[in-house]
């Protein structure tokens, strides 16, 4: 680990300039470049190993959209490369004997193992179904249950561990343990599991075209990033009036990481993508941003943050619900979008794919922006 290694430099020898190192702020910008020039670097490597082994895309025939079959062959698994870059630039540079480090890590590997074998059936076993439904929720489950059950009875949370920040209200804070702390935990612990697996599979719906879920997941981890550190110093925190949470500020350089990797995936998944990251990054990158969000106690501004992956996530539910609805009323189902998720409407519509994603960033970027500014809107 780099910071142990520059943390010892400094004490035994003290040469000038290595106190830099003691700086969320430089290790974060150091995180990130890591993790971006990981994924340059390796890019090219990790897709010739994947058109090797022939882990390449399979695109289903029934999908209606004609320019999505040139699509075919793409090497698919890149979610591999994300994750390799976000694990080293994080445990290159955060503190390891910080209790968050290890829960997102744990989070992000245990989702990306998730993904992975999702890929794995879709791909390697040719079955197109890929992991069965309710496997891939109790994987989900099970990460979200300890995560909460961690940061609901861990000895170091107990003083906000059921308390988060109300958007737009000043001087207030809701708390979980409305029915009294014996019962805290019935609440927090689902409401976990819930973030979790939403988040996580909001990001898998919305990786669907070439930079999409890459780009917007880098939008929301830099706009997680300022407010992990704003949470973990008792200066702005106070001045922001938001919830000072101790040691959260390490989480800026996990935020960062993910934000580097995903800025150098971007490089090869790019239109027209060289590869595409399948869900054992789309998991991994949900289920972070979702953690993260928990972590410091801002998980009800995730619809703000998060509005791209929520608003292709909606519009999969008012799909399939209104399909129903209208085959049970009518004897045929009817489709409320010409194609769900929401950014294959606007492929139907006929605009270009690199045109509907720079517009999704471009609206990405407003709402990470516009989080920011809740925390003085109040």
């Amino acid at each position: 680990m780099l910071y142990l290694l520059m943390d010892w430099v400094n004490q035994t020898f003290n040469p000038p300039g290595f106190g830099v190192f003691s700086f969320i702020t430089v290790r974060s910008a150091l995180a990130a470049l890591t993790a971006f020039f990981m994924s340059v670097f390796f890019g090219q490597k990790v897709i010739r190993l994947l058109n090797r082994l022939q882990l390449q895309e399979n695109i289903r025939e029934d999908i209606g959209l004609d320019n999505h079959m040139e699509k075919a062959g793409t090497p698919s698994m890149g979610g591999l490369l994300i994750l390799l870059a976000i694990v080293t630039g994080t445990v290159f540079w955060a503190r390891p004997d910080n209790v968050y480090i290890w829960l997102i890590l744990m989070v992000t590997i245990v989702l990306g193992g998730v993904g992975f074998v999702d890929d794995y059936i879709k791909i390697i076993r040719k079955n197109k179904e890929g992991l069965l439904g309710k496997f891939k929720i109790i994987g989900q489950v099970a990460v979200g249950a300890i995560l909460g059950m961690v940061l609901y009875f861990h000895p170091d949370f107990q003083d906000y561990n059921t308390l988060s920040t109300i958007p737009f209200v000043k001087d207030a804070n809701i708390d979980y343990a409305f029915l009294g702390e014996a019962l805290g935990w019935a609440i927090y612990i689902p409401i976990c599991i819930f973030i979790i697996t939403a988040v996580s599979n909001s990001v898998n719906l919305t990786d669907g075209l070439d930079g999409l879920a890459s780009g917007t997941t880098a939008i929301a981890g830099l706009a997680l990033g300022i407010l992990a550190y704003v949470s973990g110093r008792i200066d702005y925190s106070g001045f922001l009036d938001i919830l000072y949470l101790p040691g959260t500020g390490e989480l800026t350089i996990y935020c960062a990481a993910m934000v580097g990797a995903c800025f150098g995936f971007l490089w090869y998944n790019s239109y027209p993508a060289e590869v595409f990251m399948g869900d054992t990054g789309s998991l991994a990158l949900g289920g972070g941003i979702g953690a993260v969000a928990l972590m410091i106690h801002k998980e009800l501004l995730l619809p703000i943050l998060c509005g791209i992956f929520f608003i292709e996530a909606l519009s999969v539910i008012i799909q399939t619900s209104y399909f129903k609805y209208t085959k049970n009323k009518y004897g045929q189902g009817r489709r409320f979008f010409r194609m769900a998720p929401l950014h294959h409407h606007f492929e139907k519509l006929g605009w270009a794919e690199p045109k509907i994603v720079v517009r999704f960033w471009i609206i990405a970027i407003l709402l990470a922006v516009f989080t920011i500014i809740t925390l003085k809107l109040r």
